[in-house]
């Protein structure tokens, strides 16, 4: 099968390169250069401008989008309105919001274009593993592309399917990316529990050797901490901030519209926040409250 891949960054080169490998054709574009020479290299062509891409694609055209969600989304989709035919499809593998995507998708569906949104997870080890694909889209639209998905997923049947509708796909992949930040949360915070009883002396790594067997909380997320921990067992370098891409504040918004309990995703989603603020207002007051009604001791900068 054919098709035309937006985006040549990391994750958008790599899925490039699965599809080569499993016989597909596929031409690419990116703003820049050395991407797209990236790609010949690996045995696909390349177009140095959307039109062109459209252009060097048989009917009915496929067009992969693999961008950052927003304005840059909004940006592509809307250049390719005006480029495409009746029948063609563009399937958006970034993390876009769902609600953005319902949007495109009902201006696409006025010209008779096809809209797949597809929430992907997989990372930097998708190459190799394959990735897990949460597809939203037309029953009839999302079959046609099964040629696609067959060849990115870790197996024909396993790792990929068509979940609902346009848009629920990317709804999927929030609520699992919201999942995610619970999960590393918790692993962190565990992890920073054993670290602190020195009177154990425990080794960090060694204790996430012996989850990875047979544990309960074994995971492909605790595989990851522990190669970190065999890395760097002391963090050394590494800066106390953690960034969040959009997804966990999305899950969290979800779930205060459907009014469901999420505790957990929640706070974690604050955690992350709590990690960039370097001089805690907050944390200076709660300081000033306890030497006020307990006279405890402030400590100064």
């Amino acid at each position: 099968m054919e098709l035309g891949m937006i985006g040549l960054g990391k994750m958008g080169a790599n899925m490039a390169e699965r599809l080569l490998q499993g016989g597909h054709k596929v031409t690419g574009f990116d703003p820049g250069a050395d991407a797209r020479k990236g790609l010949e290299a690996k045995g696909g062509a390349s177009a140095d401008s959307l039109q062109a891409l459209v252009k060097a694609l048989p009917a009915p055209r496929v067009l992969w989008l693999m961008v950052p969600s927003g304005k840059i989304t909004d940006d592509t989709v809307d250049a390719l309105l005006t480029a495409l035919a009746p029948g063609d499809t563009v399937i958006d593998g970034g993390n876009s919001n769902y609600k953005d995507t319902l949007r495109r998708a009902a201006t696409y569906a006025d010209k008779k274009l096809n809209y797949v949104d597809c929430g992907t997870s997989g990372g930097v080890w998708g190459l190799k593993e394959g990735y897990s694909m949460m597809i939203g889209g037309d029953e009839q639209a999302v079959e046609a592309l099964r040629p696609i998905f067959e060849t990115l997923a870790p197996g024909k049947d396993q790792g990929w399917g068509r979940v609902g509708p346009v848009g629920s796909g990317h709804y999927t992949k929030m609520v699992h990316n919201g999942i995610e930040y619970g999960m590393m949360q918790a692993y962190a915070e565990g992890f920073s529990i054993l670290k602190h009883k020195q009177d154990f002396g425990l080794d960090l790594h060694q204790v996430g050797e012996i989850w990875r067997y047979g544990s309960v909380v074994r995971s492909w997320l605790l595989d990851l901490t522990t190669d970190a921990l065999s890395k760097n067992p002391n963090m050394d370098g590494v800066a106390p901030y953690v960034v969040d891409s959009g997804e966990g504040r999305w899950t969290v918004d979800a779930a205060l519209e459907l009014n469901v309990s999420a505790p957990v995703i929640t706070l974690s989603l604050m955690e992350r926040f709590r990690s960039r603020d370097d001089d805690s207002f907050a944390d200076k007051l709660l300081s000033s409250m306890r030497n006020e009604f307990g006279g405890h001791a402030i400590k100064k900068e």
